[in-house]
């Protein structure tokens, strides 16, 4: 797993970098996977501007996490991303409320989530 995400991310990384030199946008705003993935994994919970209103968020005891909460966005390492959303919130000490992903989503669209949801707090 590690390796996968490892890879990936790198993957993801280099070509980032090599866009921003070159003027091109990025493999996640040019793809728009990991948006499209959001949408379609995320946003019952932590809602379509992932501020963390969600149509499921008034039933839950714990909150979902507002993304685009920079502060608490950039305290989470990409790994710990990957693996709150493979393994579910318990897995990083979060939520349990919080789904495991890893029956549904592969490493490689993990990746493209952790890629978006750093997206949502870019300078």
């Amino acid at each position: 797993m590690k390796q996968t995400f490892g890879k990936s991310l790198l993957i993801v990384s280099a070509y980032s970098a090599l866009s921003v030199l070159i003027g091109q946008p990025t493999l996640a705003a040019d793809s728009g996977k990991g948006h499209d993935l959001y949408k379609a994994y995320c946003t019952q919970c932590h809602g379509m501007e992932a501020d963390g209103y969600g149509v499921n968020a008034p039933y839950m005891a714990v909150q979902p996490k507002d993304h685009t909460e920079a502060k608490e966005m950039n305290a989470r390492t990409d790994e710990d991303l990957f693996k709150a959303i493979k393994f579910g919130g318990k897995a990083v000490n979060k939520s349990v409320l919080m789904p495991p992903w890893e029956n549904n989503l592969s490493d490689d669209e993990i990746s493209e989530l952790v890629v978006y949801l750093r997206t949502l707090t870019a300078p």
